[in-house]
Protein backbone atom coordinates (compact mmCIF):
# COMPACT_ATOMS: atom_id res chain seq x y z
CA UNK A 1 0.00 0.00 0.00
CA UNK A 2 1.23 3.26 -0.85
CA UNK A 3 2.47 6.19 1.64
CA UNK A 4 -0.56 8.28 1.19
CA UNK A 5 -3.18 5.87 0.93
CA UNK A 6 -1.76 4.20 4.42
CA UNK A 7 -1.52 7.54 6.22
CA UNK A 8 -5.34 8.31 5.13
CA UNK A 9 -5.84 4.58 6.82
CA UNK A 10 -4.02 5.50 9.34
CA UNK A 11 -5.59 8.82 10.12
CA UNK A 12 -9.56 7.36 9.87
CA UNK A 13 -8.61 4.00 12.19
CA UNK A 14 -6.93 6.56 14.86
CA UNK A 15 -9.69 9.20 14.78
CA UNK A 16 -13.05 8.13 16.79
CA UNK A 17 -16.21 7.54 15.49
CA UNK A 18 -18.43 5.93 18.36
CA UNK A 19 -22.04 6.03 16.38
CA UNK A 20 -23.66 8.41 16.72
CA UNK A 21 -20.34 10.63 16.88
CA UNK A 22 -18.93 10.25 13.57
CA UNK A 23 -17.94 13.98 12.95
CA UNK A 24 -14.36 13.48 13.52
CA UNK A 25 -13.61 11.37 10.75
CA UNK A 26 -16.01 12.58 8.57
CA UNK A 27 -13.66 15.56 8.68
CA UNK A 28 -10.82 13.15 7.22
CA UNK A 29 -12.80 11.60 5.23
CA UNK A 30 -13.46 15.05 3.51
CA UNK A 31 -10.35 16.14 3.31
CA UNK A 32 -8.33 13.13 1.61
CA UNK A 33 -11.51 13.10 -0.80
CA UNK A 34 -11.61 16.69 -1.72
CA UNK A 35 -8.97 16.30 -4.44
CA UNK A 36 -10.78 13.44 -6.36
CA UNK A 37 -14.51 14.37 -6.17
CA UNK A 38 -16.89 16.39 -8.25
CA UNK A 39 -19.18 17.36 -5.30
CA UNK A 40 -18.88 16.42 -1.40
CA UNK A 41 -21.85 17.01 0.83
CA UNK A 42 -22.57 15.47 4.04
CA UNK A 43 -26.51 14.89 5.21
CA UNK A 44 -28.34 15.93 8.16
CA UNK A 45 -28.22 12.19 9.78
CA UNK A 46 -24.14 12.43 9.24
CA UNK A 47 -23.48 10.33 6.05
CA UNK A 48 -20.72 11.33 4.07
CA UNK A 49 -21.33 11.28 -0.06
CA UNK A 50 -18.23 12.01 -2.09
CA UNK A 51 -19.44 12.31 -5.56
CA UNK A 52 -17.74 11.29 -9.08
CA UNK A 53 -19.36 12.36 -12.47
CA UNK A 54 -22.65 12.89 -10.83
CA UNK A 55 -24.63 13.44 -13.80
CA UNK A 56 -23.88 10.26 -15.25
CA UNK A 57 -26.06 7.27 -15.43
CA UNK A 58 -26.87 4.83 -13.84
CA UNK A 59 -26.41 5.90 -10.54
CA UNK A 60 -24.16 4.11 -8.07
CA UNK A 61 -23.51 4.00 -4.54
CA UNK A 62 -20.88 2.31 -2.49
CA UNK A 63 -21.29 1.94 1.12
CA UNK A 64 -18.71 1.65 3.73
CA UNK A 65 -19.85 2.86 7.36
CA UNK A 66 -17.43 4.98 9.38
CA UNK A 67 -19.28 4.42 12.83
CA UNK A 68 -17.24 2.31 15.60
CA UNK A 69 -18.76 0.43 18.62
CA UNK A 70 -17.84 1.80 21.82
CA UNK A 71 -18.89 2.89 25.13
CA UNK A 72 -20.74 6.14 26.62
CA UNK A 73 -20.44 7.96 30.24
CA UNK A 74 -23.77 6.97 32.05
CA UNK A 75 -23.18 7.88 35.93
CA UNK A 76 -19.97 9.38 37.79
CA UNK A 77 -19.75 8.15 41.35
CA UNK A 78 -18.90 10.11 44.25
CA UNK A 79 -15.66 8.50 44.53
CA UNK A 80 -14.70 9.59 40.69
CA UNK A 81 -15.33 6.70 38.83
CA UNK A 82 -17.37 6.26 35.76
CA UNK A 83 -20.25 3.79 34.93
CA UNK A 84 -20.69 3.45 30.78
CA UNK A 85 -23.04 1.53 28.48
CA UNK A 86 -22.04 0.05 25.51
CA UNK A 87 -22.89 1.46 22.14
CA UNK A 88 -23.41 -1.39 19.67
CA UNK A 89 -22.45 -4.67 20.27
CA UNK A 90 -19.06 -5.59 22.98
CA UNK A 91 -18.27 -8.52 24.41
CA UNK A 92 -17.65 -7.90 27.67
CA UNK A 93 -15.64 -10.31 28.54
CA UNK A 94 -12.73 -8.39 26.74
CA UNK A 95 -13.51 -5.17 28.66
CA UNK A 96 -11.68 -5.75 31.96
CA UNK A 97 -8.17 -4.35 31.80
CA UNK A 98 -8.59 -2.46 28.65
CA UNK A 99 -6.98 1.12 28.24
CA UNK A 100 -9.59 3.86 27.01
CA UNK A 101 -9.84 7.50 25.86
CA UNK A 102 -13.09 9.47 26.53
CA UNK A 103 -13.48 11.82 24.02
CA UNK A 104 -14.93 15.19 25.54
CA UNK A 105 -15.81 19.04 24.23
CA UNK A 106 -12.04 19.91 25.46
CA UNK A 107 -10.34 16.97 24.44
CA UNK A 108 -9.34 13.36 25.09
CA UNK A 109 -9.25 11.94 28.35
CA UNK A 110 -7.57 8.48 29.24
CA UNK A 111 -9.10 5.81 31.75
CA UNK A 112 -8.57 1.90 32.42
CA UNK A 113 -11.65 -0.54 32.89
CA UNK A 114 -11.28 -2.05 36.43
CA UNK A 115 -13.06 -4.98 37.89
CA UNK A 116 -12.70 -6.53 41.18
CA UNK A 117 -9.55 -8.56 41.44
CA UNK A 118 -9.76 -12.38 41.00
CA UNK A 119 -8.21 -12.21 44.35
CA UNK A 120 -11.13 -11.16 46.11
CA UNK A 121 -13.71 -12.89 44.13
CA UNK A 122 -15.48 -15.55 45.61
CA UNK A 123 -15.16 -18.99 44.02
CA UNK A 124 -18.50 -18.67 42.45
CA UNK A 125 -17.55 -15.92 40.58
CA UNK A 126 -14.22 -17.38 39.29
CA UNK A 127 -16.31 -20.67 37.82
CA UNK A 128 -19.25 -18.49 36.50
CA UNK A 129 -16.68 -15.93 33.92
CA UNK A 130 -19.81 -14.24 33.37
CA UNK A 131 -19.75 -10.36 33.69
CA UNK A 132 -22.31 -7.61 33.79
CA UNK A 133 -22.18 -4.21 32.67
CA UNK A 134 -22.39 -3.31 36.39
CA UNK A 135 -18.97 -5.23 37.58
CA UNK A 136 -16.91 -2.85 35.23
CA UNK A 137 -16.32 0.75 35.77
CA UNK A 138 -13.52 3.47 34.17
CA UNK A 139 -11.00 5.07 36.30
CA UNK A 140 -9.45 7.96 35.48
CA UNK A 141 -7.41 8.71 38.31
CA UNK A 142 -10.10 11.22 40.38
CA UNK A 143 -10.46 11.09 43.52
CA UNK A 144 -14.34 12.50 43.92
CA UNK A 145 -17.24 13.46 41.50
CA UNK A 146 -16.28 16.96 41.60
CA UNK A 147 -13.04 16.40 40.32
CA UNK A 148 -14.11 13.81 37.38
CA UNK A 149 -16.96 16.14 36.32
CA UNK A 150 -14.60 19.31 35.50
CA UNK A 151 -13.21 16.36 33.00
CA UNK A 152 -15.67 14.71 31.63
CA UNK A 153 -19.61 14.51 31.34
CA UNK A 154 -22.05 11.93 30.95
CA UNK A 155 -22.79 11.31 27.45
CA UNK A 156 -19.29 12.15 26.55
CA UNK A 157 -17.75 9.01 23.82
CA UNK A 158 -15.39 6.35 24.94
CA UNK A 159 -13.44 3.75 22.92
CA UNK A 160 -10.62 1.58 23.50
CA UNK A 161 -7.27 3.36 23.33
CA UNK A 162 -7.07 4.11 18.92
CA UNK A 163 -3.61 3.03 18.09
CA UNK A 164 -2.57 1.05 14.67
CA UNK A 165 0.00 -1.19 14.68
CA UNK A 166 2.23 -3.81 12.22
CA UNK A 167 1.94 -7.60 12.57
CA UNK A 168 4.59 -8.97 10.46
CA UNK A 169 4.35 -6.88 7.81
CA UNK A 170 1.31 -7.13 6.23
CA UNK A 171 -1.03 -7.22 8.92
CA UNK A 172 -2.19 -4.63 11.14
CA UNK A 173 -4.65 -4.63 14.00
CA UNK A 174 -6.42 -2.30 15.83
CA UNK A 175 -9.65 -1.44 17.95
CA UNK A 176 -11.99 0.54 14.60
CA UNK A 177 -10.97 -1.93 11.76
CA UNK A 178 -14.67 -2.73 11.57
CA UNK A 179 -15.73 -0.87 9.33
CA UNK A 180 -12.85 1.70 9.04
CA UNK A 181 -11.42 -0.52 6.72
CA UNK A 182 -14.75 -0.39 4.58
CA UNK A 183 -14.74 3.11 4.76
CA UNK A 184 -11.68 3.41 2.96
CA UNK A 185 -12.20 0.59 0.47
CA UNK A 186 -14.88 2.80 -1.11
CA UNK A 187 -13.14 6.09 -1.16
CA UNK A 188 -9.78 4.39 -2.71
CA UNK A 189 -12.12 3.13 -5.33
CA UNK A 190 -13.60 6.12 -6.19
CA UNK A 191 -9.92 8.29 -6.16
CA UNK A 192 -8.93 5.13 -8.76
CA UNK A 193 -11.53 5.87 -10.70
CA UNK A 194 -11.29 9.01 -10.55
CA UNK A 195 -8.35 8.78 -13.45
CA UNK A 196 -10.82 7.23 -15.77
CA UNK A 197 -13.44 8.61 -17.56
CA UNK A 198 -16.59 6.61 -16.25
CA UNK A 199 -19.92 6.31 -17.46
CA UNK A 200 -22.40 5.97 -14.44
CA UNK A 201 -22.41 8.53 -11.95
CA UNK A 202 -20.71 6.80 -8.60
CA UNK A 203 -21.54 8.32 -5.20
CA UNK A 204 -18.85 6.75 -2.31
CA UNK A 205 -20.72 7.26 1.42
CA UNK A 206 -19.08 6.85 4.63
CA UNK A 207 -22.05 5.93 6.19
CA UNK A 208 -23.19 6.44 10.27
CA UNK A 209 -24.78 4.59 12.75
CA UNK A 210 -24.57 0.82 11.13
CA UNK A 211 -23.53 -0.50 14.29
CA UNK A 212 -26.74 0.52 15.95
CA UNK A 213 -29.09 -0.79 13.26
CA UNK A 214 -28.22 -0.29 9.51
CA UNK A 215 -29.67 3.00 10.05
CA UNK A 216 -27.35 5.60 7.74
CA UNK A 217 -27.15 3.28 4.71
CA UNK A 218 -31.05 3.19 5.12
CA UNK A 219 -31.09 7.23 4.65
CA UNK A 220 -28.45 7.82 2.24
CA UNK A 221 -29.69 5.47 -0.10
CA UNK A 222 -33.50 7.14 0.26
CA UNK A 223 -31.65 10.08 -0.84
CA UNK A 224 -29.15 9.09 -3.70
CA UNK A 225 -31.55 6.90 -5.33
CA UNK A 226 -29.01 4.22 -6.87
CA UNK A 227 -29.86 1.79 -9.14
CA UNK A 228 -27.11 -0.45 -8.09
CA UNK A 229 -25.12 -0.40 -4.23
CA UNK A 230 -22.04 -1.89 -3.07
CA UNK A 231 -21.83 -2.16 0.79
CA UNK A 232 -17.84 -3.12 1.73
CA UNK A 233 -17.13 -4.28 4.93
CA UNK A 234 -16.03 -6.26 7.43
CA UNK A 235 -16.42 -10.10 7.59
CA UNK A 236 -15.28 -13.01 9.88
CA UNK A 237 -12.11 -14.85 9.14
CA UNK A 238 -12.24 -18.47 9.75
CA UNK A 239 -7.85 -18.84 9.75
CA UNK A 240 -7.69 -19.28 13.42
CA UNK A 241 -7.81 -21.62 15.87
CA UNK A 242 -11.56 -21.72 17.30
CA UNK A 243 -13.75 -21.19 14.25
CA UNK A 244 -15.66 -23.97 13.15
CA UNK A 245 -15.42 -23.29 8.59
CA UNK A 246 -18.33 -25.65 8.58
CA UNK A 247 -20.03 -23.01 10.26
CA UNK A 248 -18.41 -19.83 9.32
CA UNK A 249 -17.25 -20.84 5.75
CA UNK A 250 -13.67 -20.63 5.00
CA UNK A 251 -12.43 -17.31 4.68
CA UNK A 252 -8.58 -16.01 5.05
CA UNK A 253 -6.67 -13.41 5.87
CA UNK A 254 -4.74 -11.83 2.36
CA UNK A 255 -6.44 -14.02 -0.03
CA UNK A 256 -8.48 -11.47 -1.36
CA UNK A 257 -11.54 -9.37 -0.88
CA UNK A 258 -14.92 -11.74 -0.10
CA UNK A 259 -17.58 -11.91 -2.77
CA UNK A 260 -21.17 -12.30 -0.78
CA UNK A 261 -23.48 -14.61 -2.92
CA UNK A 262 -27.20 -14.93 -1.27
CA UNK A 263 -31.12 -13.63 -0.79
CA UNK A 264 -29.26 -9.88 0.12
CA UNK A 265 -27.33 -9.99 -3.24
CA UNK A 266 -28.14 -9.27 -6.75
CA UNK A 267 -27.24 -12.06 -9.05
CA UNK A 268 -25.91 -9.81 -11.82
CA UNK A 269 -24.28 -7.75 -10.00
CA UNK A 270 -22.91 -10.73 -8.21
CA UNK A 271 -21.64 -12.31 -11.39
CA UNK A 272 -20.07 -9.07 -12.65
CA UNK A 273 -18.05 -8.76 -9.57
CA UNK A 274 -16.71 -12.20 -10.03
CA UNK A 275 -16.04 -11.82 -13.69
CA UNK A 276 -14.10 -8.32 -13.28
CA UNK A 277 -11.86 -10.08 -10.42
CA UNK A 278 -11.13 -12.64 -12.78
CA UNK A 279 -10.44 -10.62 -15.84
CA UNK A 280 -8.10 -8.65 -13.66
CA UNK A 281 -6.49 -11.18 -12.11
CA UNK A 282 -7.74 -10.23 -8.28
CA UNK A 283 -7.66 -12.17 -6.10
CA UNK A 284 -11.18 -12.94 -4.24
CA UNK A 285 -12.91 -15.54 -2.58
CA UNK A 286 -16.41 -16.39 -2.11
CA UNK A 287 -19.11 -16.69 0.97
CA UNK A 288 -22.77 -18.00 0.92
CA UNK A 289 -25.16 -15.42 2.85
CA UNK A 290 -28.53 -17.67 2.83
CA UNK A 291 -30.39 -14.55 4.95
CA UNK A 292 -30.36 -11.12 4.86
CA UNK A 293 -26.80 -9.73 5.85
CA UNK A 294 -26.29 -7.35 8.75
CA UNK A 295 -24.57 -5.16 6.76
CA UNK A 296 -25.40 -2.09 5.08
CA UNK A 297 -26.48 -4.31 1.76
CA UNK A 298 -29.57 -4.67 3.64
CA UNK A 299 -31.39 -1.46 3.71
CA UNK A 300 -29.46 -0.30 0.43
CA UNK A 301 -31.50 -4.00 -1.61
CA UNK A 302 -35.01 -2.40 -0.10
CA UNK A 303 -34.42 0.90 -0.43
CA UNK A 304 -37.61 2.56 -2.60
CA UNK A 305 -38.25 0.07 -5.26
CA UNK A 306 -35.65 -1.74 -4.42
CA UNK A 307 -31.69 -2.10 -5.52
CA UNK A 308 -29.14 -4.25 -6.97
CA UNK A 309 -26.95 -4.98 -4.09
CA UNK A 310 -23.75 -6.57 -3.45
CA UNK A 311 -21.34 -7.11 -0.74
CA UNK A 312 -17.53 -6.99 -0.63
CA UNK A 313 -16.25 -8.40 2.60
CA UNK A 314 -12.65 -7.82 4.25
CA UNK A 315 -11.72 -10.92 6.37
CA UNK A 316 -11.29 -9.44 9.85
CA UNK A 317 -9.92 -11.63 13.35
CA UNK A 318 -11.83 -10.99 16.29
CA UNK A 319 -14.28 -8.83 15.32
CA UNK A 320 -15.41 -6.05 18.24
CA UNK A 321 -11.91 -6.72 19.97
CA UNK A 322 -9.72 -3.87 20.63
CA UNK A 323 -7.39 -6.47 18.87
CA UNK A 324 -9.22 -6.48 15.15
CA UNK A 325 -6.97 -8.04 12.17
CA UNK A 326 -6.88 -6.99 8.90
CA UNK A 327 -4.50 -7.59 6.31
CA UNK A 328 -3.17 -4.57 3.90
CA UNK A 329 -3.64 -6.63 0.47
CA UNK A 330 -7.23 -7.40 0.76
CA UNK A 331 -8.17 -4.22 1.44
CA UNK A 332 -5.97 -2.87 -2.09
CA UNK A 333 -7.33 -5.90 -3.82
CA UNK A 334 -11.22 -4.81 -2.79
CA UNK A 335 -10.67 -1.18 -3.66
CA UNK A 336 -9.64 -2.58 -7.17
CA UNK A 337 -12.27 -4.78 -7.49
CA UNK A 338 -15.24 -2.38 -6.70
CA UNK A 339 -13.27 0.10 -9.54
CA UNK A 340 -12.97 -2.29 -12.02
CA UNK A 341 -16.92 -3.46 -11.43
CA UNK A 342 -17.57 0.00 -11.55
CA UNK A 343 -16.24 0.76 -14.82
CA UNK A 344 -17.68 -2.34 -16.45
CA UNK A 345 -21.00 -0.34 -15.79
CA UNK A 346 -23.13 1.33 -18.17
CA UNK A 347 -26.41 2.76 -19.17
CA UNK A 348 -27.52 -0.11 -20.46
CA UNK A 349 -26.77 -2.93 -18.22
CA UNK A 350 -29.65 -4.72 -16.69
CA UNK A 351 -29.44 -5.90 -13.47
CA UNK A 352 -32.90 -7.55 -13.57
CA UNK A 353 -32.64 -11.40 -12.21
CA UNK A 354 -33.82 -13.16 -15.36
Amino acid sequence: MNKDSFAFLEAMVKTPSVAGFEQPVARIIRKRMKPFADEITTDLHGNTIVALNPQGTPRIMLAGHCDQIGMMVKYISDEGFLSFATVGGIDLTVLPGSRVTIHTADGPVEGVIGRKPIHLMKQEERNSGKIELTDLWIDIGATSRKEAEKRVAVADPITCKLEIERLGGEFITSPALDDKVGAFVVMEALRLLARRKIKPALFAVATVQEEIGLRGARTSAYRIDPLVGIAVDVCHASDNPGVDKKLAGDQALGRGPVIERGANINPVLCKLLIDSAKSKKIPYQLSASPNATGTDANPIQVSRGSVAAGLIGIPNRYMHTPVEVCHLADLENAARLVAETVARIGPRTNFTPQ
